[in-house]
């Protein structure tokens, strides 16, 4: 299915926010989804909600992480 994920066209099969995160840090080899945010069409989406909240076509998710600096 086709997503836009940070602005950006993208194809997957994740079917849940949180297979989509895994997706989106495989590259990373992070150990936990500590620090991250989600919104998926401009709502957030608590972290207790991941593994329950489906994706659909053409919806709109944007992945932050929390940074430290000034």
């Amino acid at each position: 299915m086709k997503l836009k994920v940070n602005g950006k066209d993208t194809e997957t099969s994740a079917a849940t926010i949180m297979a989509l995160w895994q997706e989106e840090t495989a590259d990373l080899e992070l150990e936990s989804n500590r620090g991250y945010a989600i919104s998926l069409n401009g709502k957030v989406v608590r972290k207790a909600q991941w593994d329950t909240t489906p994706v659909s076509e053409n919806d709109q998710v944007e992945i932050v992480r929390a940074m430290q600096g000034g």
